[in-house]
């Protein structure tokens, strides 16, 4: 019985640390390097900076990606019910040329950047910020205050909940 409980008790522990949201993001992920739609290297830590004091949804993507283009409808109702929210798109494209296809086609509207790592989500800033699927939503409030590290396109109950 004694085993039947310590076993029960690792299982939990184990499943309520995987399920553990981040509330502030690591120096690496802060220092990470994405382009704008310009070509211009930005630090995603200058994106958080300029938006600080405001709500800032942030969605990781990539126009190749099934889901994500799924939870677009979604997403953009969560646009029209809130409008003074500040949304940015990450892109994780293989290409310069598919994202800004992929945002034109799908006509997405906020601040764009793109991660030029040829290792994709499994690169140095899929890494910084624990990406293990697209889309990836990330919720910013205030002082840089991480309420939201980890929602993907089944959770947009959690979204809307953690934008009111």
């Amino acid at each position: 019985m004694k085993n039947i409980l310590l076993i029960l008790s690792i299982v939990m522990t184990t499943i309520s640390c995987t399920n553990a949201q981040e509330t502030q993001f690591s120096e690496e992920a802060l220092n990470g390097i994405v382009l704008n739609s310009e070509s211009k290297e930005t630090a995603f830590r200058d994106i958080l900076e300029k938006h600080k004091g405001k709500t800032i949804l942030i969605e990781v993507w990539a126009s190749w990606c099934s889901d994500c283009v799924k939870a677009m409808p979604k997403l953009k109702e969560i646009q029209k019910e809130n409008p003074e929210v500040v949304y940015v798109f990450i892109s994780m494209d293989k290409s310069f040329e598919k994202w800004n296809e992929g945002i034109k086609k799908h006509e997405i509207v906020g601040e764009h950047y793109w991660v030029n790592d040829e290792k994709g989500m499994k690169g140095s800033f899929g890494q910084s910020i624990d990406l293990d699927w697209i889309p990836r939503y990330i919720i910013v409030r205030g002082e840089m205050e991480v309420t939201l590290y980890r929602a993907i396109e089944k959770d947009f109950d959690k979204i809307n909940q953690a934008l009111k």
